[in-house]
């Protein structure tokens, strides 16, 4: 027998109308497998979120986990904290797939050593920032947006020169990283702002 009639007796056996089963039945035993695999999927996502799992590996742990530590992100007068994903992780639901196939890549530098080391991770650490600078500057920065509004800030309590920089931002809707790089954790070795101008 070849490989197409094993396929055409496969398909006529799954479009074959079941005897024992009604199709209600069969529909409703759909829907709820449905329910329940969408529900497991949704749970393993969400913990893939949380800052322990982000920190489990010790590139992240001994790293820029160390340095967000020290930041306004992790402790501050009000008591707000930002995790990994609340800057890392797109909010909507198709970008925030994207990014998750994205990072299989980051498991992928892990298990193959790419960045198993502190040397490693430092002699990598530019090209994997420009990666996620270039991300944050392609959707305008939307994860910082998520929680620093153009609307909500109230530039007459900033310093002028931040003042300024924010008001011309609101207009032209900048990407926050243009100016914010290194705002959670430290910028690479060699890198050089930019913005910065010589004297």
């Amino acid at each position: 027998m070849d490989a197409q009639n094993i396929i055409q007796r496969i398909w006529n056996l799954l479009m074959k109308p079941s005897a024992r089963y009604s199709l209600l039945a069969l529909l409703g035993s759909g829907f709820v497998l449905g329910i329940i695999f969408w529900g497991g999927f949704n749970t393993a996502l969400e913990a893939t979120n949380r800052m322990e799992f982000c920190i489990s590996c010790h590139e992240m742990r001994d790293n820029v986990y160390q340095e967000y530590k020290k930041t306004i992100h992790y402790q501050n007068p009000v008591g707000v904290r930002a995790i990994c994903s609340d800057c890392h992780v797109p909010h909507a639901w198709g970008p925030k797939m994207i990014r998750k196939m994205k990072a299989s890549m980051e498991v992928w530098a892990k298990i193959t050593g790419k960045v198993d080391t502190r040397e490693k991770f430092v002699a990598h650490r530019m090209e994997m920032a420009k990666i996620e600078w270039a991300r944050m500057e392609a959707n305008k920065s939307q994860e910082c947006k998520n929680c620093h509004s153009y609307a909500a800030m109230t530039t007459s309590s900033q310093t002028p020169d931040a003042a300024a920089h924010h008001t011309k931002a609101m207009q032209t809707n900048e990407a926050c990283i243009d100016c914010h790089k290194g705002i959670a954790h430290m910028l690479p070795q060699g890198y050089v702002d930019p913005n910065q101008s010589e004297d």
